[in-house]
């Protein structure tokens, strides 16, 4: 019977692209059918990465909905686009409309959490909750190491093209990870496969990531996010989710905000616990207390 689910899924998973604008296609994988929940990978994530994740929600009786920002995944690269958060957040938003996707749970990793936050606020009637994995209020598209490695992207392929891409992301999974044993060599296939289609576009992408200017602050704009908010924590050590003073900052400015710890997860808490993003979801449609029964 387990198998059988297991076909019966792969079966009714669709991936496909929804055009928005000239050289701005997101890529949207579906799974499932349900309450939606919403599934938006952080910068070097991908629908690849949720391929333990969509299918468990589907189980549970949800239509996964995995939104793939411009620039990542298998969205598209132009060159000359805006990448700030809140233009992302809006493409999530025209995705959704044209998906006739409302009132959905949006599980968000990393950077892609601060993407969520916006979204809520500027369209509140799309989102329901969201369960932010390890993301923080974000200010910008990129951190300051990534626009520091950006610098060096005109040597990337200089110094091993692909290959060279293949041993960072590795090496960076494997860091973040609390148990780092899901992270094979096909993991790692999965995770830059994208990136190995044409490996220029996604530099220059990441570099327009690098400069992206926001046209309006975040975390003033928290007040107005009226849906709850959990955090998911890796309770493992790692440096990447969000520091003490952006969680200070989400219980200072969110209506309705909780934090849970993910025990001897790292920072790809949907990779390691996968049961516990589930769980989290569960308690949000459920409905049970201030933020789902936190």
């Amino acid at each position: 019977m387990w198998l059988l689910a297991l076909v019966i899924l792969a079966d009714s998973t669709r991936s496909f692209g929804v055009p928005l604008a000239a050289a701005e296609t997101l890529r949207v994988t579906e799974v499932g059918a349900g309450e939606p929940v919403v599934l938006i990978p952080g910068l070097f994530g991908s629908a690849f990465a949720f391929r333990e994740l969509g299918p468990r929600l589907a189980r549970a009786g949800y239509r996964a909905v995995v939104v793939e920002p411009l620039g990542i995944g298998a969205s598209a690269r132009p060159e000359h686009a805006d990448y700030s958060l809140t233009a992302q957040a809006d493409r999530v938003a025209a995705t959704l409309d044209r998906l006739g996707v409302t009132g959905a749970v949006v599980v968000a990793h990393s950077i892609g959490a601060s993407i969520a936050y916006r979204l809520a606020y500027r369209r509140p009637d799309l989102v329901r909750a969201v369960v932010a994995l390890e993301g923080g209020p974000a200010e910008a598209a990129a951190t300051p190491n990534f626009r520091r490695a950006m610098r060096l992207a005109p040597w990337i392929k200089l110094f091993g093209g692909v290959a060279l891409v293949r041993r960072k992301i590795h090496d960076m999974l494997v860091r973040s990870s609390g148990d780092s044993s899901w992270v094979t060599d096909a993991v790692v296939g999965g995770y830059t496969a994208a990136a190995a289609v044409d490996l220029d576009a996604t530099l220059r992408a990441y570099l327009a990531m690098a400069s992206a200017r926001e046209p309006e602050r975040l975390e003033p704009r928290l007040t107005e996010v009226r849906c709850p908010v959990v955090l998911l924590l890796g309770g493992a050590p790692h440096h990447d989710g969000p520091d003490e003073a952006a969680v200070a900052k989400l219980h200072e400015r969110l209506t309705t905000f909780a934090v849970d710890t993910v025990p001897g997860a790292g920072h790809f808490i949907y990779e390691e616990r996968p049961d516990a993003v589930v769980a989290a979801v569960d308690r949000l449609i459920g409905g049970r207390g201030a933020a789902g029964g936190w």
